[in-house]
C-alpha cells in the first residue's frame, strides 16, 4: 500500500501485465481548496507507438476525480514523475485509487491505493 508522504514502492496481488505502466510512488499534499497529487511512474516506453498516456485519481467508488495527460514518451525518463494540482476530494474521503494507462494498451486494471494524510 501507497501512503501519502511516504514514496514507497508495494506490490499488489494482481498478475503482472507485460509491459504495463506501474505505479511505484505517489503522494497526495492538500493545498488550499484542492489537493496535488505527485505519481512516479515506470514503464518501457519504446516511442510515439508504445508510451505511458496518463493516470487518473478515483474515488473508492470509481468516479473520476482526476486525470494528467502524459502527452509524450519517455524513453531516456525512466521511471518519471509528474504532478496534478487542483483536484477536488469529496469531504470524508480516507482514501482515492490511482490508476495509469498506456497509448496502446488502455488503463492497467489494477488500481493503486493511496490513503489521504487526516
Amino acid at each position: 500500500m501507497i501512503r501519502s508522504g511516504f514514496l514507497c514502492f508495494a506490490l499488489g496481488a494482481a498478475p503482472a501485465v507485460a509491459d504495463a505502466p506501474a505505479i511505484i510512488a505517489a503522494e497526495a499534499i492538500p493545498q488550499g481548496a484542492g489537493w496535488t497529487f505527485t505519481v512516479t511512474l515506470a514503464h518501457p516506453d519504446t516511442g510515439w507507438d508504445h508510451y505511458a498516456s496518463g493516470w487518473e485519481v478515483l474515488a473508492p467508488d470509481g468516479t473520476r476525480l482526476g486525470y494528467r495527460e502524459l502527452t509524450h514518451p519517455h524513453v531516456e525518463e525512466q521511471p518519471f514523475t509528474r504532478f496534478l494540482s487542483g483536484v477536488a476530494i469529496p469531504e470524508g474521503l480516507t482514501h482515492v485509487l490511482i490508476r495509469p494507462r498506456c497509448n496502446l494498451d488502455g488503463w492497467v486494471a489494477s488500481v493503486t491505493r493511496l490513503d489521504l494524510p487526516e
